[in-house]
């Protein structure tokens, strides 16, 4: 991808997870890699694709703001958060990590300070007493969920600042992201990627989510691509400013494992479902994005046999098998 010219540098927050290593990496490659500035609460790694790190913990709101004047940040790709499983077990804190950072750069951009921000909701969004089939655009949302009801309250936050100021926030419902670069984080979707290790490693695997229970799902080279299709989009052309749906792809662990046996035929799954079975349950099944596909041209490049061959194939040169 050529690089393209950009007013002002990026910010990353997260950058060192599931969704940010990934997406530093593609930022960097479009806009050079010295305008693009990757944060996460952890010490830097060797795997940090972008031109700048700096340890941040999104809380401390002032040395966010040291780091946006330092390096004359313009756009914010704000990734941070307490995922689903791990936001049950600490309520008062995934509230507090999950908007609390969203309102301190919303205001940033509100004040001109910034001029973009991409914010990622959910699928968690959604909740019991609406149909678990081809959900769309604008249903009541019902979330749960600790993590659920953070992202509502961020969605509405985001529409808000957009209506009654004119901030440029931008964002999508994420599905069940797959990857094989980074681990995933702590959601209830990680069973898609844990299996594709233990595929390798062990030839077994136990999911913690029961056999039938299909969820959205995305590869993430196609859930990057579609953030940016998102993030270059003209401001005009878009309907949505709570969060575009994004439909990905609609699986059950019984049906992946049958995908993984196409490339590893003695491969095994087993079934153990734990507290995140609920939170599963509370899913929709499959997601419609043709709103997002109208507004900003949304396209998707894998299916879920193509997602398994190229995760296996990256996964055994990466674990060295």
């Amino acid at each position: 991808m050529k690089m393209e010219t950009v007013t002002g540098r990026i910010l990353i927050t997260g950058a060192l997870g599931q969704i940010g290593t990934e997406l530093s990496a593609k930022l960097s490659e479009i806009y050079g890699k010295d305008n693009v500035i990757a944060t996460d609460i952890r010490e830097e790694h060797d795997n940090n694709p972008a031109g700048y790190y700096e340890v941040l913990d999104v809380m401390d709101l002032e040395k966010a703001k040291s780091i946006i004047e330092k390096y004359n940040i313009k756009i914010v790709y704000h990734l941070a958060s307490l995922l689903s499983g791990t936001a049950e077990k600490n309520p008062q804190l995934a509230w507090k990590l999950n908007i609390d950072p969203l309102l301190f750069f919303l205001n940033l951009a509100k004040d001109k300070t910034i001029d973009q921000i991409f914010w990622p909701s959910s699928i968690a969004v959604f909740g019991r007493e609406i149909p678990k089939q081809n959900v769309g655009q604008e249903v009541p949302l019902n979330p749960s969920t600790v993590y659920g009801i953070t992202k509502l309250a961020g969605e509405k936050w985001c529409e808000y600042y957009f209506n009654k100021y004119g901030v440029d926030v931008r964002s999508v419902r994420y599905p069940g992201l797959i990857s094989w670069k980074a681990p995933a984080g702590g959601g209830t979707t990680d069973y898609a990627v844990e299996i594709y290790y233990k595929a390798i490693e062990d030839g077994k695997y136990t999911s913690f989510i029961s056999e039938n229970t299909a969820m959205p799902m995305m590869y993430m080279d196609d859930a990057i691509d579609a953030t940016l299709q998102l993030m270059h989009a003209p401001k005009e052309t878009l309907t949505v400013h709570t969060s575009y749906n994004l439909g990905g792809m609609s699986f059950a662990p019984k049906e992946l494992a049958a995908s993984i046996q196409k490339e590893i035929p003695d491969f095994q799954i087993n079934y153990e479902p734990d507290f995140r079975q609920a939170i599963a349950d509370s899913w929709p099944s499959s997601i419609e994005d043709t709103v997002a596909k109208k507004d900003w041209n949304l396209s998707y490049r894998f299916d879920m046999d193509a997602m398994t061959k190229d995760m296996l194939k990256n996964l055994k040169v990466k674990l060295g098998k």
